[in-house]
Order: C-alpha cells, then sequence, then structure tokens
C-alpha cells in the first residue's frame, strides 16, 4: 500500500513538476565553449543571396569570439528574426550576453522572440533618461518652486534622490551603459552620442573586440558617426583589423561618402570592411573600390571569419 500511495502521489505531482520546470526559462551560455571560433553571422538585413532567410530592413548579427556567444541587436521583425536563426541553426538560447546598439525600431523589433525564447539573457543597453530600456535621473533635473503648497509639488516636495523610469520590457535583465565599458577580457562597448540632425542626443552602442589582429567592430547604425566610433575603437588599440554593420550613408552625398571612405581606407588604415545595414548602396561601391579584395561581401546570411584569416564565409 505504501509503495501504490508513493507512486499515486509521485503521478499526481508530475504535472506541477513538470510545469515548474517549463518556468524555469533558459539564460544559458554555451555548454561546450569553442574557443577557436571567431566569426560574425548576418541574421538581419534587407540584402543577399536568395535562401529560406527572409530579408527586412533591420540590423541583427551573431558574433562568437574567445568562447563568446554574443547577440548584437534583434532586428525589425520577431517572426523574421526567428525564422533567420531558425534558418542558420542558431540556437538564440545559448547567449552569453546580447547588445542593443540603440532604441530605433529597426534593431530592437525583435525583442519579443529574444525574450520569448531567453527572458533572462543579459542585455547590454544605452543608457538614456526616459529611454525605452528604462533608466534614471537625480531628481535635481527639474526646476522646484518650494513657495508652492505641498499638493502642487512633485512628491510633496520631497521627491526621491533618484527617480527610476520603466522600460518597454520591465522584466528583461537590461544592464544599462553611458561610458566606455570592458565587459568581457578584450571585449568594449563604445557608448557615443549622436550630434547628427534628425538624431540629436541619439545614445549609441558599437561592440569593440581586441584581437590579436587589431580591433574587430560590430556597429549597428552609427549615428554618432562611424569615423568617431572607429577613432574611439582605435583609443583602445590604434590597429583596426575589422568594421562590419551599418556605416549610416544611405541617404549622404558623394563629398561625405568619400570623407568616410577616406577615413577608414587612409587615416585608419583599416584592414578589412564588411558593410551592411544603412550604409547605402553608392558606399557599397565607394568602399568596394577603396579596399578592394578587403571588401567582404556581408549580405544577410553570411558568415564572416574574423582574425588573420578574415574572409566572408559561405550562405
Amino acid at each position: 500500500m505504501r509503495v501504490r500511495s508513493w507512486f499515486a502521489y509521485v503521478i499526481g505531482t508530475l504535472p506541477v513538476l513538470l510545469a515548474a520546470c517549463a518556468s524555469i526559462s533558459p539564460s544559458r551560455p554555451p555548454a561546450h565553449r569553442d574557443m577557436t571560433k571567431a566569426q560574425i553571422t548576418v541574421l538581419y538585413d534587407a540584402f543577399g543571396n536568395s535562401s529560406a532567410m527572409q530579408k527586412d530592413w533591420g540590423y541583427s548579427a551573431l558574433i562568437e569570439y574567445g568562447g563568446k556567444r554574443i547577440l548584437f541587436d534583434t532586428g525589425n521583425n520577431p517572426a523574421i528574426l526567428a525564422q533567420n536563426a531558425k534558418t542558420k541553426g542558431i540556437d538564440l538560447t545559448m547567449l552569453d550576453f546580447v547588445v542593443m546598439s540603440h532604441r530605433h525600431g529597426d534593431h530592437m523589433g525583435g525583442m519579443a522572440h529574444l525574450l520569448a525564447v531567453n527572458p533572462n539573457v543579459k542585455i547590454y543597453a544605452p543608457k538614456e533618461g526616459f529611454g525605452v530600456y528604462g533608466g534614471d535621473l537625480p531628481s535635481t533635473f527639474y526646476r522646484k518652486d518650494a513657495s508652492l503648497p505641498p499638493e502642487q509639488r512633485y512628491y510633496d516636495g520631497a521627491p526621491p534622490a533618484l527617480m527610476r523610469f520603466g522600460a518597454a520590457w520591465p522584466s528583461a535583465n537590461f544592464a544599462l551603459i553611458d561610458k566606455n565599458t570592458e565587459v568581457a577580457a578584450g571585449i568594449h562597448l563604445i557608448a557615443l552620442v549622436s550630434d547628427k540632425p534628425g538624431t540629436l542626443e541619439l545614445r549609441e552602442l558599437s561592440l569593440a573586440i581586441n584581437t590579436p589582429s587589431g580591433m574587430v567592430v560590430v556597429v549597428g547604425c552609427s549615428h554618432p558617426g562611424i569615423d568617431k566610433i572607429v577613432a574611439a575603437a582605435a583609443a583602445i588599440n590604434p590597429r583596426i583589423h575589422f568594421v562590419a554593420g551599418g556605416f549610416h550613408l544611405v541617404a549622404s552625398n558623394d563629398q561625405e561618402i568619400e570623407r568616410i571612405v577616406s577615413a577608414l581606407a587612409d587615416t585608419f588604415k583599416v584592414a578589412f570592411v564588411a558593410p551592411g545595414h544603412c550604409t547605402g548602396e553608392p558606399t557599397f561601391t565607394a568602399l568596394r573600390k577603396a579596399f578592394g579584395d578587403r571588401y567582404l561581401y556581408a549580405g544577410l546570411g553570411t558568415t564572416l571569419s574574423v582574425g588573420a584569416n578574415a574572409r566572408p564565409g559561405n550562405l
């Protein structure tokens, strides 16, 4: 009878145990780290060879280096991110951390899928006072008038020293960055602010990895200026090995494109470029002309090897 009672108890509680296990969502770094991998896989972009992956305006890439797996941005649409990751056989539950470059929808639109499969993953994002990723400000940011009665004053005239503001994804594990930060050995986040019309004061993070071959820089949209981002990376290591992502010259005139191409090729002596997303078609042409075989095609689905043997991979 005792055995039967014990068996009935186990069977009765099994659904509860299974439900509890299912509710513990993954936030797992890779169990078996490949320390030799040094590559960037483009998961989201609007150009590329024909494949099962879906093209759309936006950017996302998986960076694998030194045993780390880093998702950089989440693209424009959660369903498309899910489809493209599945097509490439990339498991988004197996990430060390995520970097969100900035708050524009074509870079953070896939967040819903990321959080559905990996709700506890650490996400580095730019810190803004009232940003979608959350934030805080000292209560000294607003002027006060002590002559008003308490009911007409914020917090009855006694605000908290630090005012915290909500995020669009309140349960996400955000770490907000407002200055250049080394988040792992040799892996840096570059934090800059745009001074360009249309994106004035927009904060953006870029990823810079200090490799034996030089700095590998991954950018989202380069709103602060690709030249300023590369200059910040060069302050860590003046040898710039590789720059990939969106250079934000999609609507720029020929003179501005020529200035940036010259800065990358001549001033910073960038070894390889792998432009995508908002770089712009005329800029693709100008970069290809300037860099020759050091221009690496980076369309949707491409895997780019970085390091001593930098080269584009296959879809």
